[in-house]
């Protein structure tokens, strides 16, 4: 459980300071002070209704909490689900706020809504309820009309509905409420789509939502029953699982980088992304982890998503990220009224980086495919004559430049790191085709794989840096190049691999890319990415170098409990409710979209393998 400290009016709720809800179709995010301050809908790639995440003034929030000041509050899942309670402490009493969205039982169709309940569980508490929307981005006008059993909000592209039995006020914004709860008393407000002249059917009382209470809560319970994780760090592995699990397109299976936009990579800056869309790279990373700790069933949808992809795309490059439906992801622009996170700005929707060329995509991807097949369900022919014109794409494509996996705006370059995956495409390829005893091209991809091996052997590695550099002829470090043990690339006690942990373990100021083991993804000076001001310390990087020196162990017995360490002092920098943003600042605070996949994933991977290493020892 996490203290949540006092909130100034007006201000963005820190990043850190959010739990997460959602339906496997969208999530909202809920500030440790009560409030709904990120919200889009129906889907997670759908404008905003709440944003005040991004513009605390226009965004539009949903909050609840006490009329009384300096109150104390605590965060916390109920354990094994994701059900949100934000806690309440004061003198006369403890309040409590339990969010969640009602999951489909198996034969019912669930509706879809947003589910608040407060009540008191000791004393007696006055409270405060605003509900401001701010649709499509807070863009869009809308109507506010009281009705029967709640309140009515009118967009020119979208309709909702809050219901409940407490009286709501009309305000210039959306509606208001104060009302007071004795001991035992609750008060339940629910959000659903659509357009009602009354709502009364709709309210629910205490005993309808403790059903759908419990009825979320089992249905997290079940989901999670089916994790064969129980080493070192279980509830740490299974918190990653459930954010992973919210961050699933359950209608096709696409997998989301995050499920939010424009939170800034620095304080104030302008390194801001729209991340709810699907990056093969990141999914592909993401049915690792899921298969890893047992979870066939999401890897399995997620690859049917893929091999519908590839039965729709032609010749050329294959897009790097997609829409959840499998369109291609809508053109980037800057949202200009809106104020950004902290100042951060602009503020952007969309992804321009959906047209970059990045190679090491086919790695990432035929690496899940072939460990779906092994672990999960055979692949099909028809899929494999998809994945075999791909691969031989990579044969003629893979010595081109290109963007690379951090998507810089600087010009193409040729990464070291894209020249692995492509040598992985090939590799796994064609085990798979051994494998299954699949057609293939075996002679040039085994040329073309040997060939790509040597060239990185020779161009990207620095004899002077006595490390694999980030990019042909610049030796600046890439913390990427850490994934060259882990895909099986090189020996994990390779010399090289030796040298290259302990040049990228020195701190910044002596070359290196670690900062009390919290490791930067590159130098940004050095790397000349196109794009202003600085970032934090890449939280997916640093739990990459922990599983590098675990593996490192037998010809290193000092790296194993170095990186037991390291992993377990990440830990500590988790929020309240165990979740990761993608960076870390310099403060320790969170930074980039939130949750981030491949945060979780990465964590999942690295306490995995380190759990067994360390069980191995013992």
């Amino acid at each position: 459980m996490g203290v949540g400290r006092q909130v100034v009016a007006g201000d963005s709720v820190p990043i850190e300071d959010h739990g997460v809800i959602g339906d496997l179709r969208t999530v909202a995010l809920i500030g440790n002070e009560g409030t709904i301050d990120w919200l889009c809908y129906p889907h997670f790639d759908s404008p905003s209704i709440f944003a005040s995440l991004l513009d605390p003034k226009k965004g539009g929030h949903w909050s609840i909490r006490p009329e009384k000041d300096g109150v104390l509050r605590k965060q916390f899942y109920w354990p094994d689900t994701n059900v949100l309670v934000t806690r309440f402490y004061t003198a006369e009493g403890v309040g409590e706020l339990v969010d969640f969205m009602p999951m489909e039982r198996k034969g019912t169709k669930q509706v879809r809504e947003v589910i608040r309940r407060v009540r008191v569980v000791r004393g007696e508490l006055s409270f405060e309820m605003e509900c401001f929307p701010g649709f499509n981005y807070a863009r869009d006008v809308h109507q506010t009309r009281l009705i029967d059993g709640g309140a009515a909000f009118e967009s020119r592209t979208l309709q909702m509905t809050l219901s409940s039995s407490v009286k709501l006020e009309r305000a210039e914004r959306g509606v208001t409420a104060r009302f007071k709860l004795k001991e035992n008393q609750s008060a339940v407000f629910s959000l659903r789509e659509g357009m009602r002249e009354s709502c009364e059917d709709l309210v629910h009382d205490h005993e309808s939502a403790e059903s759908l209470f419990r009825d979320t809560v089992d249905y997290w319970r079940h989901w999670l029953s089916s994790c064969q994780y129980t080493g070192r760090w279980r509830e740490t592995v299974q918190r990653s699982a459930l954010a992973l699990k919210l961050m699933t397109f359950e209608p096709t299976g696409a997998i989301v980088a995050a499920p939010t936009c424009s939170l800034p990579e620095s304080p104030g800056g302008s390194r801001n992304w729209d991340y709810r869309f699907c990056w093969l790279r990141d999914a592909a990373f993401t049915v690792y982890a899921f298969l890893r700790i047992g979870f066939k069933k999401e890897a399995a949808a997620f690859m049917r998503w893929v091999e519908a992809r590839c039965a729709e795309h032609g010749d050329g490059p294959l897009p790097l990220m997609f829409s959840l439906d499998g369109s291609p992801v809508p053109q980037e622009e800057e949202l200009t009224h809106l104020e950004g996170y902290g100042g951060a700005k602009p503020v952007r929707i969309g992804n321009a980086a959906a047209d970059q060329l990045q190679l090491d995509i086919y790695g990432e991807l035929m690496d899940s495919v072939y460990l779906s097949n092994k672990y999960a369900a055979p692949i099909s022919y028809d899929f494999w004559k998809h994945l075999r014109r791909l691969v031989d794409w990579v044969c003629e494509h893979w010595n081109q430049p290109d963007e690379g996996i951090w998507e810089i705006r600087g010009g193409r370059r040729h990464f070291v790191y894209s020249k692995l995956m492509c040598w992985v495409a090939l590799d796994r390829a064609i085990r798979l085709a051994d494998k299954r005893s699949f057609p293939a091209d075996r002679a040039r991809w085994l040329a073309t794989r040997d060939a790509i091996f040597e060239d990185i052997m020779a161009q990207g590695w620095s004899e002077k840096r006595g490390s694999f550099i980030q990019a042909y002829g610049k030796d600046t470090l890439d913390a990427a190049n850490l994934l060259m043990p882990l895909v099986f690339f090189l020996s994990p006690v390779d010399p090289r691999m030796l040298s290259m942990l302990d040049h990228l373990r020195q701190p910044p100021s002596q070359g290196g890319l670690a900062s009390d083991g919290l490791v930067y993804r590159y130098d940004v000076e050095a790397t000349l990415d196109g794009i202003p001001g600085s970032e934090g310390t890449f939280n997916l990087c640093s739990f990459w170098l922990v599983e590098a020196m675990t593996r490192a162990h037998s010809a290193r017995p000092d790296l194993l409990e170095e990186a037991r360490l390291m992993f377990e002092r990440m830990l500590g920098y988790a929020n309240h409710v165990g979740l990761y943003a993608e960076q870390t600042g310099m403060g320790g605070e969170s930074l980039g979209n939130f949750p981030q996949a491949l945060t979780h994933l990465s964590l999942i991977s690295a306490a995995y393998n380190l759990d067994r290493t360390l069980g191995r020892k013992d």
